[in-house]
């Protein structure tokens, strides 16, 4: 009985971790501001611009309990590197699809999704 309750609680902060917070902060409103977003750090890719604060952000609540908040890794492999092996658009069907013991991130989508896989791709 003892191990049986070791085992779900463990599963239980593993899914917490990995699933991230809701810290219930607002996102601020897109006023077309490009020097605003130069100073995020946003930078030009073949797809436009990308928005790092966001990448940042959607990899906080959804990827650093395996990876690492310094991409460094973890439960998961470090991702330091990520861009120079993988595109955005390989980084993307990884998240939604999972490889290897990573599952789907199914809960990533849309702008969130490409801000990250993005991101990542710029990791090299």
């Amino acid at each position: 009985m003892k191990k049986w309750l070791v085992a779900i609680l463990f599963g239980t902060v593993l899914t917490l971790a990995a699933c991230g917070g809701d810290d219930g902060a607002e996102e601020p409103a897109d006023n077309g501001d490009t020097a605003t977003e130069e100073q995020n750090g946003d930078s030009e890719t073949e797809g436009g611009t990308v928005d790092a604060s966001a990448g940042e952000e959607v990899y906080a609540a959804n990827c650093a309990g395996c990876h690492g908040a310094d991409l460094s890794g973890g439960a998961g492999p470090e991702l330091n590197q990520i861009g120079s092996k993988l595109s955005a658009e390989e980084i993307a069907d990884i998240i939604q699809e999972g490889i290897g013991g990573m599952p789907a991130q199914k809960q990533v989508t849309g702008e969130d999704l490409d801000s990250l896989s993005n991101w990542l791709a710029e990791k090299q």
